[in-house]
């Protein structure tokens, strides 16, 4: 039985967080959980949080095992973008782009 999370807006470039997604998709839940908590990267701190709860959402259907749960699919889209200008010289202005992210967790049994 699938469950599933999903964290809109979170201010991590896509980018970034692709490259934790691409470390523990398909991975066991506890494997995936305990490889970011010790990753020193702000991406996994999220993840983390998204994925456990994804557990808890798995947790609330009748007749899911916990324990069996893998992450199916894991995907990372890109939400808005805030635009920000900064002083350059030569009285012109560079664009500064903070991307934020949609993050979509979907567990499943094995």
């Amino acid at each position: 039985m699938e469950a599933k999370a999903l964290a809109r807006n979170i201010r991590i470039s896509p980018q970034k967080a692709r490259l934790i997604a691409d470390l523990i998709r398909g991975s066991k839940v506890e494997t995936a959980i305990n490889t970011l908590r010790f990753m020193p990267k702000k991406g996994a701190r999220i993840l983390r949080k998204i994925i456990e709860s994804a557990v808890v959402n798995a947790s609330q259907k009748k007749g899911t095992d916990v324990d069996d749960l893998y992450i199916k699919t894991i995907f990372i889209d890109g939400g808005p973008t805030l635009k920000r200008i900064r002083p350059m010289p030569m009285g012109r202005a560079g664009r500064i782009l903070k991307r934020s992210s949609h993050i979509t967790v979907v567990l499943d049994e094995q």
